[in-house]
């Protein structure tokens, strides 16, 4: 028999339900349906009001901010008025798979339908130990130790730290490289080239930079420094504007961090997961790092997931005892059910579909048609580089385009002018061509080309076609075409 009476709590569900409530009033908020059927003023409205005002300054110049994605299927968006933009920006790299595959889509409906658990803190996860076997499996050598996170920051954060543990000095430096960049976290940001992203935080001040691909650099700096335990670098450097290195050099990396006992990280957030045509960008170059990360196209395109990877040796140095073992585990999120269940698939359809070998392929066939299009306007197109569907498509200094005469004084300005070309074509191949591409952080010039990679030679036909008619229009027409935008 029961001491006290059972106390119910009333649903809100009738007309008198305020005057039962026990919490606080509901706040004026929008619901699902108001958010799908918000027009573009509104958007724009409340994007500036709540989320970041000087950012849509730059969606305003290129002309983004006139878009309203409805839905997006395969290699497109569909806007508000049923315009399909072929998205040859995918998400810079998170879009492996294009938008909403079906096999995708079709294991996270499941998920749901049989109401798996998605939060596992206290118990073992079936859906995270499966897919880090399956990033074991698909690592190379002995990278086989598996940290799930949510976000490429979150994996590089936890790249650096195995690192540094794993390197055993107590003054432990770390080594990265011009114009890169690992994340905007305050750890990894400590190791990111960049001014304005490093703004005026205090961070980490154990770092030394040197340039990319300069071996010799490198090796000084290693060999000045017995502190020096981690090298941190990007395999392909996106945000410097598709930089590679030689295979000479990614070797010589590895010879001189066995040979000093420094811990090497190779960033893949980017460049990994099949982008270049391997699965990981290192594997062109015959050598294996230490530690990795993943993330970008990791999750499928439709969950936030990222990994690092380590080799088993360097995570036990770290956090091989019951005593280091939760030093850095899995944060709440990390190993959550349904962003794995969506891993385990993404990455079963990448080798199932093929989609790194469609990377080489396409890839090659991309390049090839665009640097036709540079020797049909060389006064336009500086230069081509990159492998897989990673491309960077280099703009001339804006002098350098115009007629001789006028060059030197337009040369003056060409600072403060640089990146404007990538705008005007950029905003232009949306506007006319319905294209949607990406920029680079550093090289302003530089545009930035990572379709899906279940791109097709079609699909780089309507690109190439796109950017071939736009560029012949001249620099001129180019300019007065992007103008009329702003005034309209």
């Amino acid at each position: 028999m029961l001491d006290r009476p059972i106390m119910t709590t009333p649903r809100l569900d009738s007309a008198d339900a305020p005057a039962l409530r026990h919490g606080p009033p509901k706040p004026a908020m929008l619901t699902l349906e108001q958010a799908k059927a918000m027009d573009v003023a509104t958007m724009a409205d409340l994007f500036k009001e709540h989320i970041n005002p000087g950012q849509f300054h730059f969606m305003k110049l290129l002309g983004f901010h006139k878009v309203k994605v409805e839905r997006a299927e395969g290699m497109f968006y569909i806007d508000q008025n049923g315009r399909k933009i072929l998205d040859f920006f995918g998400g810079f790299g998170s879009l492996a798979f294009g938008h909403n595959h079906p096999r995708i889509l079709n294991a996270r409906k499941q998920f749901q339908d049989e109401k798996r658990h998605e939060i596992a803190i206290a118990f073992l996860s079936q859906y995270a130990a499966a897919l880090a076997k399956n990033v074991a499996s698909c690592s190379p050598g002995d990278l086989d130790m598996v940290f799930l996170g949510s976000s490429g920051s979150e994996a590089m954060e936890a790249a650096i730290k195995v690192a540094e543990r794993a390197s055993g000095r107590k003054n432990c430096k770390i080594v990265h490289a011009e114009n890169s960049f690992h994340g905007k976290t305050k750890g990894v940001l400590s190791i990111t080239d960049s001014p304005l992203y490093k703004g005026e935080f205090k961070l980490v001040e154990n770092a030394y930079r040197v340039p990319f691909g300069d071996l010799k650099a490198l090796t000084a700096v290693v060999r000045s420094d017995p502190d020096v335990g981690v090298v941190v670098l990007e395999t392909v450097q996106g945000g410097g504007g598709i930089i590679e290195a030689p295979t000479e050099y990614w070797q010589g990396v590895r010879a001189l961090c066995d040979q000093h006992k420094v811990i090497w990280v190779a960033d893949e957030v980017q460049c990994g997961y099949g982008r270049t045509g391997r699965f990981y960008a290192f594997e062109h170059h015959g050598v294996i790092p230490d530690v990795t990360a993943l993330a970008k196209s990791f999750g499928g395109g439709k969950a936030a997931m990222a990994a690092m990877v380590a080799r088993r040796d360097v995570y036990m140095k770290a956090y091989g005892t019951p005593k280091t073992a939760m030093i850095h585990a899995h944060a709440t999120f990390g190993g959550i059910g349904e962003g794995c269940a969506t891993s385990i698939e993404a990455l079963n359809t990448l080798y199932d579909e093929d989609l790194i070998g469609n990377a080489a392929a396409v890839g090659t066939y991309l390049k090839d048609r665009l640097t036709a299009i540079q020797a049909k306007y060389p006064s336009i197109v500086k230069d081509v580089r990159g492998r897989g569907l990673m491309i960077g498509l280099e703009f001339h200094d804006f002098s350098q385009t115009l007629p001789f005469a006028l060059r030197p004084m337009v040369a003056l300005l060409d600072d403060k002018l640089k990146g404007s070309l990538s705008g005007f074509v950029g905003a232009l191949l949306l506007k006319d061509y319905d294209c949607l591409v990406a920029f680079t952080e550093y090289n302003r010039n530089v545009i930035r080309l990572e379709p899906p990679l279940i791109c097709t030679h079609e699909n780089v036909d309507q690109f190439c076609d796109a950017l071939d008619a736009l560029l012949g229009r001249g620099i001129v027409s180019i300019v007065k075409d992007f103008v009329k935008t702003q005034i309209g």
